[in-house]
């Protein structure tokens, strides 16, 4: 079973930069997609960002333009640059990896936590 971790969370003033990272313990060209989501108290969780196997990405409005996808597959690696970062992206930052098939499964991370704060 492939497992995820992810790294890189902190506090930040508002218009620095994070690189978050979704570390698997086995190959990402096992997922068919590979999605950072987050959550923040009060609200729901919010689909951030996805890249898949074959390297298209998609970002959600708020973040597009701000935040980067991408993956390093020689590292089994997945990273979210965090750039022109504002009070509102505080939330915890959790990567997914997606298998479609006859169902669909999904493998979490335990989470990273990003704070923007002055």
């Amino acid at each position: 079973q492939v497992q995820l971790v992810e790294s890189g969370g902190g506090l930040v003033q508002p218009g620095g930069s994070l690189r978050l990272s979704c570390s698997a313990s086995g190959s990402i060209f096992s997922f068919n997609a590979m999605v950072w989501y987050r959550l923040a108290p009060g609200k729901q969780r919010e689909l951030v960002a996805t890249i898949t196997s074959g390297g298209s990405t998609n970002y959600t409005d708020s973040v597009e333009g701000r935040f980067t996808i991408s993956r390093d597959n020689a590292k089994n690696t997945v990273y979210l640059q965090l750039n022109s970062l504002k009070p509102e992206d505080t939330a915890a930052y959790y990567c997914d990896g997606v298998r479609t098939g006859k169902m669909r499964l999904d493998y979490w991370g335990q989470g990273t936590q990003v704070t923007v704060s002055s």
